[in-house]
């Protein structure tokens, strides 16, 4: 299957700066809904045969142009929605609870999925979820699918789960709004990733889910096992 996850358009949330995870969310900016408007053009030249879209309003505004576009339903579930802040919820993006998000999330990524975010649910409620909404798409037949999303979710699984991105790529590699992540693969086989918004993906330099080490805040280790900073820009919203 090629999998194509798109991050939703702008929303006041992102205009703020701050984590905005709980259903239903808020709507999209006037800019956002301008993104939306824009994704049947940006991806006319895929063979989309299903739309999906988390229950967060915002995914479902991003996605109806592009469903309408194809005569498609947009498939709404909640397994896709934005990984949950809990008690995080409305931090801002640059504080350190906003960079204590991001840390969580690619610890996940790394294999600590029994880690929780604070008040919130844990890496392996966070994959499980994902995992099984891909899969119900997998079972379908459906050659090409988009899944409507969220930044903070798409890169965490990506990570977790294409072969060829590892935790210091996508930490590196913020998705903006409606951005792209092209993959082809099955559960069963794995995935690699074909593109990320719009740019090849080079292989990782270890490969697999693993990348780089952790410490124990989910911080990547540089040289010595000392932290190397931050694991990324926050943009869950």
């Amino acid at each position: 299957m090629r999998l194509l996850l798109v991050r939703h358009g702008e929303t006041s949330a992102n205009v703020d700066y701050v984590l905005d995870t709980a259903v239903p969310g808020t709507g999209l900016t006037p800019l956002g809904e301008r993104q939306a408007a824009a994704l049947p053009a940006a991806l006319a030249d895929e063979d989309i045969e299903a739309v999906y879209a988390s229950t967060l309003i915002r995914t479902q505004l991003t996605a109806a142009p592009l469903a309408a576009a194809r005569g498609l339903d947009v498939l709404v579930r909640g397994g896709i929605r934005e990984l949950s802040a809990g008690d995080l919820e409305m931090a801002p993006g640059d504080s350190e609870q906003g960079r204590l998000y991001m840390r969580t999330a690619f610890a996940w990524a790394a294999g600590d999925t029994a880690l929780r975010m604070p008040g919130g649910e844990s890496g392996a409620e966070a994959l499980g979820r994902y995992d099984a909404v891909i899969a119900e798409a997998a079972g379908s037949g459906a050659g090409t699918v988009a899944m409507v999303s969220h930044g903070a979710a798409i890169r965490m699984w990506t990570a977790a789960r294409a072969d060829n991105v590892d935790v210091p790529f996508a930490a590196a590699h913020p998705l903006r709004n409606t951005g792209v992540v092209v993959l082809e693969g099955s559960p069963s086989d794995g995935w690699k990733a074909l593109s990320w918004a719009g740019a090849a993906v080079d292989p990782a330099g270890e490969g697999g889910p693993a990348g780089e080490a952790l410490d124990v805040r989910g911080r990547p280790l540089g040289a010595g096992g000392q932290p190397s900073g931050a694991a990324g820009r926050p943009d869950a919203e």
